[in-house]
Order: C-alpha cells, then sequence, then structure tokens
C-alpha cells in the first residue's frame, strides 16, 4: 500500500498538494506497491505512463477514479464520501477525525481495512495522520455525499445546532425526513412567493433554512443535516453486506432440476434450427428479427416471446444462426448447426452455456425500448453490452460462494448483496441484471432450485469440456420404451434413445414437454411419416415394438385409414403430373370448381397433367380435402420437404457483425514492464538536470550521430526522448556501445540490460554529466 511520503523528494519536484504530491509518493513506492497499483487499475497502464507525475496525474483524472470506484463496496464509497464531507480534497484528514465521523457506526478497524485498499487503488494517499484524497473524488462521489445537502452560506455548525433547538416540532419533523437518505424534497411551496406560513415546510422557506432548487425542489443545507443527526454525522451506514437467506435442497436434487431444463432448452434450440432451416426470416434493415417472427417461433416453440428470444440469442452466439450474404440478408442456421445437432445432450448444453457466460448481449432487454423510443427485439444492435459477461460472473460466483447443495429464496435478496458489494456497478439496470442472469441461468440449467449445479459450477471454475462430463452424470441415460394411451397421445417417461425420438418427432406432435414428454398422434402427422416413406406397415410396427402399454385399437384404425387414402393420387413433374388408377378420382377433381384454377388437363384416362410446380400442386390438393403423394421419377415417394438451409457462419458471437471486443487488459508481464518504464522516466528526470548539450525539439540526423558516437568513445551516459513500439513516449539513460545501420546499442541503465534504440524513434539526445 502507499503509506506515507518521501523523506527528501527529488529536487526538480515541487512538493505541493495534490496530484504532485501523490506523484512524490509514487515516486517514493516500491515496485512491487506500483505493480498492485497497475492491477487494480489496468487502465492507468494504457498508454504506458512514462513517469511517476504521468501517472499520479493519469491516476486523479475523473473518468479514471469513476472507473475504480465501480468495484468498490457500499463501506469503501461511504468512506470516500466521509473524505469528500470532510474536505480531504482541500488538506488532510486524520483516521482519528473520520473515524469520529461516523459517530460508532463503523469501527476504526472496519474504517482501517477499507483505507488499505483505497490507498493501495491510489483513490486516498498519504499515513493515516494525513490522508488525502484527489480534487477530482468531489465530482465522483453521488450528488449528495452522505445524503447531505450542500453547504449554506453564513451558517455555522453552532448556529445550526440554536437554529434546530428553535424549531417546533412540525419543522424538526420535516428537517429529520431530510437529514435521512436524501436532502431534497419535492413542494409546491418550492416557488418563490407560494410559501405558506400555516405549513412547516413555508415557514422554513421563509425563514431560509430551505436551499430552493427548482420551482417543486428544496433541499436542506448540510449544516441542519448533520446537526439533525447528531453523534453520527453520516447517519445509518452498512458496514457489512446482507444476509443472503438459503435453503438446503441437496445437489442432487438441483442437477436433477438442472439436467430437465438443458433437455428442454436442447429441444427449442433443435426446433428453432429446423424452423429457420426451412423458412429463414429477414434481417431488419435496423438489424435483429421482427417481431412477427418472434411471435410465430414463439407459437412454434409453445413459449413466450421473451424465452423465445433468448434462445435466439443463444443459438446466435453459439455460432449456429448467422446472418446470410445476400442482398437481402436473412437469420440463416450454420454449418456449426449440423455439427451441434449430432452432439450429445452435454454436448449441445456446454457450447450454449459457455457461449452464454462470454454473450456480450443482454437478452434480458428484449421488449424494452432504447433512448430513441425503439423496440429492441432478438439479435438488435441494441443489446450490444461488452460488460456483460462481467456482470454474469458476478452473479454466479455469488450463488458459487455458497455450500453446494443449497440455494437461495428470493432474488431480492442476491440483488442486495450484489448492490452492496459494488453499488455503482450497472448503473440503472444493477438490480434488473441479477435478476435477468439468473432467469436465464435458469433456463440454461446453470443454476437451479436457487442452487448452482455441479455442472454450472465446472463451467464457471474450469472449462466447458469438464462441464459438460459434469452434466452428463446428471442427464438420465436414454429410454427405449414409450406408455401409447387410449387417447391416442404417447407418454415418453424419459429422455428417449436418438433413433426412437426421431421416429416418434415423425408420427406425433409434441404436445407438452418436461420430465415426461407427451406427443399427440393424429392424421396430419400420421401423413407426415407417410410422406416421408414410413407405411402403414412399419409405422404399426414402431408402435407395438416400443410401447409397454396395449397399443389401442384406434391407433390402428387411424393408421391404416390414413394409409389407405394416403397416396392414393400420384404427382409427378410436367410441369406437375396427377395419375390415379380410379379414374372416377381424377373425374372428381377435375369436376371441382374451386381447382380450376391448378390448370388440370386428362392426357390418359389415369392421368392429369398441371403447369403448376409439384410442391404447389400437392399443397392445394391437400387443402381441398386430398391426400396426394409425390412421386419421384422413378416412382417412389418423394420427399417435398426439402433439406434445411445452411451457410458457412462466422463462428460465436458473429464476431463479423462488429461485436465490441473486450478490451485487451495487459498481462502480468507488461504491467512489470510498465512499472519499469516508469522507474526508468524518473531517473531520466532526475538526471536530466545536470545534462550538457541538449538538442532541442526534433534532433537532425547528422547531429543525433555525431553526439551519440562522440557519448560511445568517451563513456558517457546520454538522456534520450524516445518512442517505444507500442507509440508511448518513454525516457531512457543509456550508456552508447555502438552506432550503426540505423540503431544505437547501448546499456540502459535504468533497466539494467543492454539494448537496441532504433534512431528514426529517437526524439531527443543529451549527454548527461558524470
Amino acid at each position: 500500500m502507499l503509506e506515507g511520503m518521501p523523506a527528501n523528494p527529488a529536487p526538480n519536484e515541487p512538493s505541493s498538494e495534490g496530484a504532485d504530491s501523490l506523484a512524490e509518493l509514487l515516486r517514493a513506492s516500491d515496485d512491487r506497491q506500483l505493480l498492485a497499483l497497475l492491477r487494480s487499475r489496468p487502465d492507468l497502464a494504457t498508454p504506458p505512463p512514462t513517469d511517476s507525475s504521468v501517472l499520479a496525474a493519469r491516476a486523479t483524472v475523473r473518468s479514471s477514479i469513476a472507473r475504480a470506484c465501480e468495484d468498490l463496496d457500499s463501506l469503501s464509497l461511504t468512506v470516500l464520501e466521509a473524505l469528500v464531507l470532510l474536505k480531504a480534497d482541500e488538506g488532510p484528514v486524520s483516521l482519528d477525525r473520520l473515524t469520529s465521523f461516523f459517530g460508532g457506526e463503523a469501527t476504526r478497524g472496519e474504517l482501517t481495512s477499507r483505507i488499505g485498499p483505497l490507498r493501495e487503488r491510489a483513490l486516498v494517499w498519504g499515513p493515516d495522520e494525513k490522508i488525502r484524497t484527489a480534487a477530482t473524488m468531489r465530482e465522483t462521489v453521488r450528488a449528495h455525499p452522505g445524503g447531505l445537502g450542500a453547504e449554506l452560506d453564513g451558517l455555522s455548525e453552532r448556529r445550526a445546532h440554536e437554529v434546530l433547538a428553535e424549531l417546533d416540532e412540525e419543522e424538526r419533523g420535516v428537517v429529520a425526513r431530510l437529514a435521512g437518505d436524501s436532502p431534497v424534497g419535492r413542494t409546491e411551496q418550492a416557488k418563490p412567493g407560494a410559501e405558506r406560513p400555516d405549513t412547516p415546510i413555508g415557514r422554513l422557506l421563509l425563514r431560509g433554512l430551505l436551499i430552493r432548487r427548482n420551482g417543486d425542489t428544496v433541499e436542506l443545507p448540510r449544516q441542519l443535516g448533520l446537526a439533525a443527526r447528531g453523534d453520527a454525522p453520516m447517519g445509518s451506514v452498512a458496514t457489512a453486506e446482507p444476509p443472503l437467506e438459503l435453503d438446503e435442497h441437496g445437489q442432487r436434487r438441483i442437477d436433477d432440476t438442472a439436467a430437465g431444463e438443458v433437455l428442454e432448452l436442447n429441444r427449442h434450440v433443435e426446433l428453432l434450427l429446423e424452423s429457420w432451416g426451412q423458412e429463414p426470416p429477414d434481417v431488419l434493415r435496423s438489424g435483429g428479427v421482427g417481431v412477427r417472427d418472434v411471435r410465430e417461433l414463439a407459437r412454434e416453440l409453445d413459449v413466450d416471446e421473451a424465452r423465445a428470444g433468448l434462445i435466439v440469442e443463444l443459438a446466435t452466439g453459439a455460432g449456429l444462426i448467422d446472418t446470410s450474404p445476400d442482398e437481402e440478408p436473412r437469420w440463416v442456421p450454420t454449418v456449426q448447426a449440423d455439427v451441434w445437432l449430432a452432439a450429445s445432450p452435454e454436448h449441445r448444453w456446454a457450447l450454449l452455456a459457455g457461449s452464454w457466460l462470454e454473450l456480450p448481449r443482454l437478452p434480458g432487454l428484449i421488449g424494452s425500448r432504447d433512448a430513441r423510443d425503439r423496440l429492441l427485439g432478438p439479435l438488435s444492435e441494441g443489446l450490444r453490452r461488452s460488460s456483460a459477461p462481467r456482470d454474469r460472473r458476478r452473479v454466479l460466483e455469488l450463488l458459487d460462494e455458497q455450500p453446494g447443495g443449497w440455494g437461495f429464496r428470493r432474488e431480492d435478496d442476491v440483488a442486495a448483496v450484489l448492490a452492496w458489494r459494488a453499488p455503482r456497478r450497472g448503473g440503472s439496470m444493477r438490480d434488473d441484471l441479477v435478476r435477468w442472469t439468473l432467469r436465464e441461468a435458469r433456463a440454461l440449467g446453470v443454476v437451479a432450485l436457487g442452487g448452482l449445479s455441479s455442472a454450472g459450477r465446472a463451467l464457471l471454475d474450469e472449462d466447458e469440456s469438464t462441464a459438460a462430463s459434469v452434466m452428463a452424470s446428471a442427464i438420465p441415460d436414454p429410454v427405449d420404451h414409450v406408455l401409447v394411451q387410449a387417447d391416442l397421445t404417447v407418454v415418453a417417461p424419459g429422455r428417449l434413445e436418438p433413433e426412437l425420438a426421431a421416429e416418434l418427432g415423425l408420427v406425433a406432435d409434441v404436445e407438452s414437454a418436461g420430465s415426461a414428454t407427451v406427443y399427440r398422434v393424429g392424421e396430419s402427422s400420421i401423413r407426415r411419416a407417410l410422406d416421408a416413406g414410413r407405411s402403414g406397415e412399419q409405422l404399426r410396427e414402431l408402435f407395438e415394438r416400443h410401447s409397454r402399454t396395449p397399443v389401442p385399437q384406434a391407433l390402428n384404425y387411424l393408421i391404416d385409414d390414413t394409409a389407405r387414402r394416403h397416396g392414393r393420387l400420384r404427382a409427378g413433374a410436367a410441369s406437375s403430373f396427377l395419375r390415379c388408377e380410379d379414374s372416377v378420382v381424377l373425374t372428381e377433381v377435375l369436376g371441382k370448381q374451386k381447382l380450376t384454377h391448378l390448370g388440370l388437363r386428362r392426357i390418359a384416362p389415369t392421368v392429369l397433367i398441371s403447369p403448376l410446380p409439384l410442391e404447389e400442386l400437392v399443397e392445394e390438393l391437400r387443402g381441398a380435402g386430398y391426400s396426394p403423394v409425390a412421386e419421384s421419377s422413378d416412382g417412389g415417394v418423394l420427399d417435398l420437404r426439402g433439406g434445411p438451409q445452411r451457410i458457412k457462419g462466422r463462428g460465436r458471437f458473429g464476431g463479423a457483425r462488429g461485436e465490441p471486443a473486450a478490451p485487451n487488459r495487459p498481462d502480468e508481464q507488461q504491467l512489470t514492464e510498465r512499472v519499469r518504464t516508469v522507474r526508468a522516466g524518473d531517473q531520466a528526470a532526475a538526471t536530466r538536470g545536470n545534462t550538457i548539450a541538449p538538442e532541442r525539439g526534433r534532433p537532425s540526423a547528422n547531429a543525433t550521430l555525431e553526439l551519440l558516437r562522440e557519448a560511445a568513445r568517451q563513456s558517457h551516459d546520454v538522456w534520450l526522448g524516445f518512442v517505444d513500439a507500442q507509440g508511448g513516449a518513454t525516457q531512457r539513460i543509456v550508456r552508447p556501445v555502438s552506432v550503426g545501420g540505423g540503431v544505437l546499442q547501448g546499456f540502459d541503465s535504468t533497466r539494467g540490460e543492454l539494448g537496441d534504440f532504433p534512431l528514426h524513434r529517437i526524439t531527443s539526445v543529451a549527454v548527461v554529466e558524470s
């Protein structure tokens, strides 16, 4: 931590207050302390600071302080507010004075535990007797630090206590309310001349004891607020995070519940890929998916629109859907979708869950409106938030702290804990982010019954492959049987084997899903299976072989009746033709007035032809109540459903669509290099006063070469102004060894190593006297 001030500041460094004194303290700190500062505030390291003065100035910029405050808990922010109220930005404040300002609401030890990390972040500095903070801190804390209003000119602390004692009971009640969490109140009497002496607010305004802010807002002066609070100037202070109430469910139950959600999620994504593979929706001009397409998808999946939007975002984030490269682009499944469909349930889930964890978007905003009052739909540009992955991890990491098998009772408790830990993170959406994350995590099986599933914990702590292995142990083994009911419903008592699931999905429609999926068999579903080339005998055998209950006679009758009528009409391409062994049926079709638009013409007693495409002819005849089947050129059954569309895609998150990349945080090696650069700049700045023959401005090539060669011959150190490979200006003290080929080779005394310095990057040179 940055504890104190240097005993002897550098001669060229002014010992003034503010950023300059912070620069002195940084200069006197060791490398470990500087490294801790850059690690906790990585924005200070980019671009590389040239010396401690630059680092100090950068650390006191308002935007950087605001960024550093985002990770502070409620008590740490309250400490900063107290220092602002005590004017630590203008003069030093002792820890004893700070402790007394809390009036027993926080102990000295609790405050000390917060001052240390604040020093490490250079948000405060100086010893306990002289704690300082930046002048910009006043602009960074909330508008009313400590819940206190602005100071009223001419009102002393003593006079404020006297005034408070003179107020009547009603007036003291108004002051007490405004001395709570917020000093601002709304009243119709705020307008000049509207005060009513028969009301307590009116009397306070007439006496000048309330500050008018606008026509309907007043503010309690800080002095009166402090007087009303008495021995606790900072008011009520939360020194510890609120408790998180938990219920014990058992890890096995949590994992089983999560596994059920995973199977349902996989089914919905599979239906999405099937639907959009056949009829891809258009990409809106403003980006995203249209409201009508989302509603249609929700009907197909039998879910609400919020769930449908989440499914779309997950599939697209995982690279299973992308925009086609057409002039009028559409949302089309990618070739990665086929790989996903062929994968096991746990690996399907791992891809979706891993993509969600790093998804730089907020699906929870779907259905809301942006600043221009435009509706935000799935995949729209307005959902982008580069901080979304970090916010998700905060929620999940809190659940990860809880013992296994336990889950929270209320979402509001989770939001309250995270709000205490980082009140400034998330802005106005802070609590909504928590609720959205929990809702999405439940849909993904990462969270169940308020607790983190074993697979979710593995995903958070390790990798997708490990998480998939953990999830595999929770997903029940597939079953190879069903239960056929008398009402023509089929119950699957668990996850079906892939081959059985595919066949059953062909001959029946899902009526309800869950731990046990209910299918319903109907004429349309049987015809779908017959269209795909199945025979009635094969369908009866399917149910007889896999049903643990007797197959109802009504189901056999329905299969036989549908199969008997199915395919009596044979359609082909002429553009298309229609044939039937029973000429009476063709005569009936020709006589239908509503089928005249088909342009049918008899070319033989058992053959009709039409100019319409085969698909349209079959669809029109089915709409008229017939059951034709398409025929291939060899007389076999032709499946007209067509294969799903696929495009190449661009990987996770659709990177080519311009998703904001996460900022590149310097790694540990780069941070260490930044510290060395600061040290080099400090040494160069301290040595600069003893230089001779400095070159002004950009040195000429000849002058630079001559000066450097002479320094090499005389073994003199030189001060270099230098631009590094990243474009950052830096300063070095170098002893030249050789000059040639456009490169100065010399021993860098600030780094203790031999280095090469391209001459075209040297901006200034001066010889240092020995």
